[in-house]
């Protein structure tokens, strides 16, 4: 029970995070003509948005703060989505009907890929294969066990990227910092 509120607790962080990006600029992305959601241009515009908000004004700050907000992300990302929460993933939750595969990807653009083109975990592949292959109770204990051990490094790595970051940020960046997600 406490892992699914923390799945839960961690799946609103990320939603509360793509808001606080700014909404306007994902649904010009999603729009037709409204830009080619090109992954690298999302990221800048991540990245011009934390620098911004924690009023980075020197080009130094910003090269020693720049890659520890990017791994914070990366992480975050990780457990976030990458970790199996579904997102993007079509028809596939509902009746186990594995004809939607090519639907489900068309949908995605990613062919099963995980939120913003992430790769999901092996893990979260294979609880999901289980899941939907009506998998014995044990076989699904043991992937669960699997899937939550590999969850909890991804967690782990998320908070060590998460503490480098504080260690340079003033106490003011820090503040930012937290309300806009990258730390807790």
């Amino acid at each position: 029970m406490k892992m699914k509120n923390l799945d839960q607790a961690l799946a609103l962080a990320g939603i509360a995070v793509l808001l606080a990006l700014g909404t306007s600029n994902l649904a010009a992305q999603q729009r037709p003509g409204g830009g080619n959601g090109d992954p690298a241009q999302f990221r800048q515009r991540m990245l011009d948005n934390y620098r911004e908000r924690l009023e980075i004004k020197s080009d130094d700050e910003w090269k020693a703060i720049q890659p520890l907000i990017e791994k914070v992300a990366d992480a975050r990302r990780e457990v976030g989505f990458g970790g199996g929460f579904g997102f993007g993933r079509g028809g596939r939750r509902g009746g186990g009907n594995n004809n939607n595969d090519a639907q489900a990807g068309a949908n995605n653009q990613g062919g099963g890929r995980g939120f913003r083109g992430g790769e999901p975990s092996p893990e979260a592949e294979e609880l999901q294969k289980a899941i939907d292959a009506n998998a014995s109770k044990d076989e699904l204990k043991a992937k669960l066990a699997k899937f939550r051990e590999a969850r909890k490094q991804k967690e782990a790595k998320l908070q060590q990227a998460q503490e480098e970051l504080r260690k340079v940020l003033s106490i003011k960046q820090e503040a930012a910092a937290v309300l806009n997600g990258l730390l807790q």
